[in-house]
């Protein structure tokens, strides 16, 4: 099992798929650096060599990834937050920040339903 990043790779995916599991990598950025250090597309994370989990790492180490990348968010969501802006009021509140419709949906970030009791 390969570790990189602080993160124990699944073994049985492929190395493209595998790349995600990573905070801050995606498919695209994964498919960019397998392509760069010319690692087949086919090939499981079990069947790498540890020249090439070497080089990963270090093409890995490019980006800011991880805790780094969390705690980066985090202060910025914090900084809206404390200017008092549209975008960190609603971070606030805890309500979509980015124009969402929420009559009807945004249940992910209000939470489940609290129905209204009938009045006699």
């Amino acid at each position: 099992m390969a570790r990189i990043a602080g993160v124990d790779l699944p073994k049985n995916k492929r190395v493209e798929i595998g790349l995600t599991y990573i905070y801050g990598i995606g498919r695209s950025r994964s498919r960019k650096i397998v392509e760069d250090l010319a690692i087949g597309t086919e090939k499981k994370i079990s069947e790498l060599t540890e020249d090439e989990v070497n080089s990963l790492r270090k093409a890995i180490d490019v980006f800011e990834v991880e805790g780094d990348l969390r705690k980066t968010v985090s202060l910025d969501i914090k900084r809206l937050k404390d200017l008092g802006c549209y975008r960190g009021l609603r971070h606030r509140v805890g309500l979509p920040a980015r124009g969402q419709n929420t009559k009807n949906n945004a249940r992910t970030r209000k939470g489940p339903k609290r129905t209204v009791g009938k009045k006699k």
